[in-house]
């Protein structure tokens, strides 16, 4: 089973544009990453800046490559260089897990919502003695407002 690890890397917008820094590093950075054995790759762009994701067999081979002088370049001159990057293990962004989660229990398991145990357009009387002598019944169906039914208290 490959047991491959995702790797992001997500560079803000500061005094420049991260999509700059993007176009500017983002071939060189690639091209070492497959060469250092990244699997796969992508690019997200957002409002606030770009996402790098690499694929690597392990931790090793990526710890090799982020420790290159150009990745460590590339990564010292991003657009915000005091709090505008951000490498961490996992895919970036709100992608998830990079594993499938476990599927969960339906909520509820699966009931359904049972009808009332009397018809509620009757004019009989209740069978619950506690209920006053007026109830507000709120009729859900053909655009109908809610209507005042008067029942006898038993």
């Amino acid at each position: 089973m490959d047991m491959s690890e995702w790797y992001s890397i997500e560079v803000f917008d500061g005094a420049s544009s991260a999509s700059l820094w993007a176009d500017l590093h983002g071939d060189n950075l690639l091209e070492s990453a497959l060469s250092a054995g990244a699997k796969d790759w992508s690019w997200h762009g957002h409002s606030w800046g770009v996402v790098l994701e690499l694929e690597f067999a392990d931790t090793k081979a990526f710890e090799a490559w982020r420790a290159l002088p150009h990745v460590q370049a590339a990564l010292d001159g991003v657009p915000d260089p005091l709090s505008g990057v951000i490498v961490y293990r996992g895919r970036g962004g709100s992608s998830g897990s990079s594993r499938p989660r476990r599927p969960r229990p339906l909520l509820g398991s699966g009931a359904a919502a049972l009808p009332l145990p009397w018809p509620w357009e009757d004019d009989s009387h209740s069978f619950l003695p506690s209920l006053p002598k007026r109830l507000l019944a709120i009729s859900g169906g053909g655009g109908q407002a809610s209507r005042l039914h008067t029942r006898p208290h038993p």
